[in-house]
């Protein structure tokens, strides 16, 4: 198991108290900028930094006393040095990227610190797909800290996962040099009853005194949310409205705040601080989901600062929340989250605090990106072959294990169908009335915009398929379009207007080890292989960044015409979001956690 190899700070502690007192020459000294502190609000101009063993060892008007012949120089006149930003909640593999990639692409963005939770890989390979995450994320030059997933499956009863996780793998993880703590607490009904399994896994992550990550995906602020932290999360990112936020802050958790591909949660609850005049230490902003579209064309934790300052907050608030907020929840704040002595040199250049243009990057005192381009290494870690070959499908499907057979006699039917709901995680419960041709039910020629949903059984090779409804993606045409990435168990979730389609597409994914794929009319449209895990690809970002712009462009040519549908359709499996949901077991009300029949009794 790989070891995170940046000294620590009793190790150099002589070092940068030599230096700090005029003894001993700095290793890099930053002249002369405007010095951002965080923990003051203060953009404090024309001031050194000097480092010493990648740790800043002191900050002053005039520091150059401390250069000496070998002293790396920096003239930062004129430009802001600002903290390394840190994402505090977010899937790597919701990028198709490995860590490694992953760091590489966000590293020109300013981005120095992550907080990632590995639970798709999890769901997948269980412990073992952690440890890979875990082990990659150690050799990057960034910092990647890791939460232990806590659930696999999210809601027990109504998924089958690759693997689950127990208390006894998340007692172990503690003990592993990257974990800091555990990954989102999606079981919110379980914690909220006390099931004794989550508790247990609380309990062994606070008795290694980490931080323990919340999901609370339910409108109710009433006593079972009152519950629910009263179990230990710590933190949530499912805040979707202003009350959300000021209901988790006034309990002692952390609001953070997320703009990610699709989720768009910051403008609605960031008033919380801009016009309620909430303390702003109390919130956090994050990305959760980004695909490799994003971090390669619009930016990663820049993004969300700078959409934060647009929706009105004060620029240096709006960078406390995406560096010292973030450390101080982690237990970080000695170590990172701000340019202050001690901490890990983590240093971002700028020229403007509400454009943020990120000119040049520096993460543990090593230059790692300049004028967009990342100037390091990122190595990876060897996948092995079990990681890349998980999609275990029955030998061939065809068109007529998508087929729904009507009630016996019906010449309709009134289906519960799961609504897509743009820029939103939630999905709405619908209901309409479908037309039955030859006995099987016919959503294509019913009114309005219905199609076909399958999720094929990919863990075991069970040749199950489970199949419903759903409305939203405006596709048009015979398609269909298949994927491995469908959250949070990660079977494979098959959308599409045609059967033939569909089996075309499910079976393509099985030849390549998974990824998405869509079909029109026989065509292969576009494809993304994703052969880890049937999760993430191992190639650069930009090159997955062109197939999964190929297939965006592939589902709008099939009449999809919603912001990041993809990440719509990655998500119809996530059975702990409201409202409905699709599972091996069935067709699941998240509003009351039980299975719900496709068909309602016609009135």
């Amino acid at each position: 198991m790989e070891h995170d190899p940046f000294p620590s700070w009793p190790d150099i502690a002589p070092r940068l108290i030599e230096t700090a007192s005029g003894r001993a020459p700095a290793d890099l000294v930053f002249r002369q900028g405007i010095w951002v502190n965080v923990h003051t609000r203060e953009a404090l101009p024309a001031h050194d930094i000097a480092v010493v063993a990648g740790r800043i060892a002191t900050i002053a008007p005039d520091l150059s006393p401390l250069i000496g012949p070998e002293t790396e120089v920096v003239d930062a006149k004129g430009r802001y040095m600002i903290p390394g930003l840190c994402d505090g909640h977010m899937h790597i593999e919701s990028g198709m990227l490995t860590p490694a990639e992953f760091a590489r692409a966000v590293i020109p963005h300013g981005t120095t610190t992550m907080f990632t939770d590995p639970h798709e890989i999890a769901n997948v390979l269980g412990l073992d797909g952690v440890r890979m995450m875990h082990d990659e994320a150690l050799m990057q030059p960034l910092n990647i800290f890791t939460q232990m997933p806590s659930c696999a499956p999210s809601a027990p009863g109504l998924e089958t996962t690759g693997y689950e996780i127990t208390p006894e793998d998340v007692a172990e993880a503690m003990t592993w040099p990257g974990i800091i703590g555990l990954g989102e607490m999606m079981n919110f009904p379980g914690v909220s009853n006390a099931d004794p399994k989550m508790l247990a896994e609380i309990a062994a992550t606070q008795r290694a005194g980490k931080t323990v990550g919340g999901h609370y995906a339910s409108p109710d602020l009433g006593p079972d949310f009152a519950a629910y932290v009263a179990g230990g999360p710590a933190d949530d990112h499912e805040g979707t409205c202003e009350a959300d936020a000021i209901a988790r802050v006034r309990l002692g958790m952390r609001s953070m705040m997320r703009l990610g591909s699709a989720w768009y949660d910051v403008e609605a609850q960031i008033s919380a601080v801009t016009e309620k005049g909430l303390d702003p230490r109390n919130f956090i902003l994050c990305t959760d989901d980004c695909h490799s579209g994003t971090l390669v064309n619009d930016g990663h934790m820049n993004r969300v600062v700078r959409h934060a300052i647009a929706c009105g907050c004060d620029p240096l608030v709006a960078l406390q929340m995406a560096t010292l907020n973030t450390a101080t929840h982690f237990g970080l704040e000695r170590e990172l989250g701000s340019l202050t002595p001690g901490r890990r040199a983590d240093l971002i250049l700028t020229s403007d605090l509400t454009s943020l243009p990120i000119e040049a990057v520096w993460a543990r005192g090593q230059k790692i990106a300049e004028n967009g381009k990342c100037l390091v290494e990122c190595p990876h870690y060897d996948w092995p072959g079990k990681a890349r070959q998980t999609v275990h499908v029955k030998q061939e499907l065809s068109a007529m294990d998508f087929a729904v057979p009507a009630p016996s006699g019906a010449n309709a039917v009134r289906a519960n169908v799961i609504g897509v709901v743009e820029n939103q995680a939630p999905t709405k419960a619908l209901q309409a009335d479908l037309p039955i041709r030859e006995g099987y039910v016919e959503p294509i020629e019913a009114p309005g915009d219905i199609c076909h949903i399958s999720l094929v059984e990919r863990h075991r090779a069970t040749g199950e398929v489970t199949n419903a409804f759903v409305s939203g993606f405006g596709y048009e045409g015979a398609m269909a379009m298949a994927s491995t990435v469908a959250h949070d168990s990660h079977h494979m979730i098959v959308v599409g207007t045609d059967r033939a389609q569909m089996a075309l597409a499910a079976n393509r994914l099985q030849q390549v080890g998974g990824g998405v794929v869509i079909f029109r009319e026989g065509k292969e449209l576009a494809l993304v292989e994703l052969p880890i895990a049937g999760l993430m690809s191992d190639r650069p970002a930009h090159e997955v960044s062109a197939k999964a712009d190929a297939m965006v462009a592939a589902m709008q040519a099939c009449g999809c015409q919603l912001n990041n549908a993809y990440m719509q359709h990655s998500l119809l499996a996530l059975v702990v979001i409201p409202e409905l949901r699709i599972s091996d077991k069935g067709l699941i009300d998240v509003r009351t956690f039980q299975e719900i029949p496709v068909f309602e009794p016609l009135s």
